[in-house]
């Protein structure tokens, strides 16, 4: 019997919650807010909430902390459903913090009428001044002893449009000399009088982050609220406003994040590479985004498996991206299609083959049993690479030279008996002769030959696009590298485009699935690719090429 996997310590604490009796199920959320698409960073967090749910018997819901209308857009909400759905979970409910504002702003009238709330009229850079420093207390002003009606009152008027944005905050009265920053009367409300793209213009105020998370959580009976790490510091904020408020006790806990070489995990800058024009779109296939992964061709499950492998800890550390690279490879393995496609060819005739065409049938993948063969069409005219055929072979050549033989994969035996080149003296066009009794499958020829070569027929041949991509940047620590990060962009990004040469089963093949054009690499049909213009991405090389190019 095979071990069971050991406990993280997150879910540690929800097994000896349920143990005590403390819930009688789990309630996770995955809360991101719609100013942006989601990167492999959220994939871990949504792994991780989602799966712990689903482990231990209980839900998660989807919830969007839309508190910030400036930023936040429908199509980034529609991008993250879609996204959450494409990982492989689904939800209990559908959640956004516009759904509790009149909530949140009676829990904020609740506070001012405990005297644990102010309208306070100073500047933002005031304010900071005010705070002090972590090692020097802060600061009270004038505004911090109005009365609990004048507070009130105040506050109505943010609510009806009186200010303008700027001009007031709501701020909690809590302890300015406490040694927790964020507890020296954080901001609970601004005035920002814009479109909201969920409630229209009904609001002119918003709740910050701090305060509608908690609440949040709390109106939703979430009992394990999962953060990355820099939300330590808020923790004692998130349990006072739910303690004060006396409320459903949500309990917040903490894990490190997920930074990953060669990448950035910030929406901020990503947003930057799509507005610049440094990439096409938040779907570029060079983005981290799980929309520009998807369109690449990585796998829901080799995403999944990544996350698990990467596991959830306390510290932060960085993932080696190859890792990633690695999970895609590994399970594109075992699912891919393979297909053979020709990207610089030469052309092949076979001088003795006289029944014009056959069809031949090939496996779809060694790796599956299951997977069955496709036909391929086989005639006098091919085209193979021209790296595979060498005019003066070297002594260990396996491929095609003068006189040397190779077999045709999936079809016969070949031996070169000639070659012409063109007028800059490249070659032009081999000749060879086959052995009709070679046949794949049932070969009776006693012939062994180590080279095995792809191709294609001339005739049937299909054109293809194959874009072949690189790393973004060119950095393994783009976050920690000095200036400005768009400094350090690979521009090679996208190494090439080419045109290239395909079986026909293209032409019939789902756009959904995976392929490995053999010894080219696993690929995927890109979003723009038509019947009539197939268009396809490297979405990983067949071995990790990587470390060996940089020390070139």
């Amino acid at each position: 019997m095979s071990e069971e996997k050991s406990l993280n310590f997150i879910e540690e604490i929800v097994a000896q919650d349920l143990a005590a009796g403390k819930y009688d199920a789990i309630l996770t959320r995955f809360p991101p807010e719609p100013n942006g698409y989601l990167h492999i960073g959220h994939a871990k967090s949504i792994c991780l909430n989602f799966g712990l749910a689903k482990h231990f018997g209980g839900g998660t819901n989807l919830r969007f902390d839309d508190t910030n209308p400036t930023t936040e857009e429908t199509e980034y909400v529609e991008s993250i459903k879609a996204d959450v759905k494409w990982l492989g979970f689904d939800w209990v409910k559908e959640c956004y913090a516009s759904d509790y504002f009149d909530t949140l702003y009676g829990f904020a009238i609740q506070l001012i009428e405990k005297g644990l709330a102010y309208v306070d009229d100073s500047s933002p850079e005031e304010i900071a001044l005010q705070k002090g420093t972590p090692t020097v207390a802060g600061t009270g002003n004038a505004y911090r002893n109005r009365s609990i009606e004048e507070n009130k009152t105040l506050f109505e008027a943010m609510k009806a449009g009186a200010f303008e944005d700027g001009a007031k905050v709501l701020r909690a009265k809590i302890d300015l000399g406490n040694p927790n920053m964020h507890l020296r009367d954080p901001l609970l409300y601004r005035i920002k009088k814009a479109h909201h793209h969920r409630t229209g213009d009904k609001w002119c105020i918003y709740p910050m982050y701090d305060f509608a998370h908690g609440q949040s959580d709390s109106i939703e009976n979430i009992t394990h609220s999962i953060c990355t790490l820099e939300f330590i510091p808020h923790r004692a904020l998130y349990d006072w406003g739910i303690e004060q408020l006396g409320i459903f006790p949500s309990k917040q806990y903490e894990f490190a994040r997920l930074n990953m070489t060669y990448t950035i995990m910030s929406k901020r800058k990503l947003l930057q590479l799509v507005q610049e024009n440094h990439v096409e779109s938040w779907d570029d296939p060079r983005m981290p985004t799980i929309s520009g992964m998807r369109r690449r061709g990585y796998t829901p499950e080799s995403i999944r498996d990544f996350c698990e492998r990467i596991g959830i800890a306390k510290r932060e550390n960085i993932i080696d991206f190859s890792l990633l690279e690695f999970c895609v490879r590994e399970h594109l393995n075992k699912i891919a299609q393979r297909r053979m496609v020709v990207t610089d060819p030469i052309q092949l005739i076979i001088s003795n083959y006289e029944l014009g065409e056959e069809i031949l049938h090939s496996e779809n993948n060694p790796e599956d049993p299951d997977g069955g063969v496709r036909a391929v069409p086989f005639s006098k005219e091919l085209w193979i690479e021209r790296d595979d055929f060498m005019e003066l072979p070297t002594k260990k050549y396996f491929r095609l030279g003068p006189d040397l033989m190779v077999r045709l994969k999936s079809a016969y035996i070949i031996k070169c008996d000639s070659f012409d080149k063109d007028e800059h003296g490249n070659i032009k066009t081999v000749y060879a002769s086959y052995f009709p009794e070679s046949k794949s499958g049932s070969d009776t020829s006693g012939i062994h030959v180590k080279g095995t070569l792809h191709w294609v027929s001339a005739k049937h041949a299909v054109p293809v696009t194959l874009n072949e991509y690189d790393r973004l940047f060119k950095v393994e620590d783009v976050a920690g590298a000095e200036g400005d990060f768009k400094d350090y962009i690979n521009p090679n990004s996208l190494t090439k485009v080419t045109t290239a040469w395909g079986e026909p089963a293209l032409l019939e093949d789902s756009k959904e699935a995976r392929f490995q054009f053999l010894r080219k690499g696993y690929f995927y049909q890109d979003t723009t690719s038509t019947q009539t213009a197939l268009v396809f991405n490297r979405t990983v090389t067949l071995k990790d090429t990587w470390a060996k190019e940089q020390k070139k």
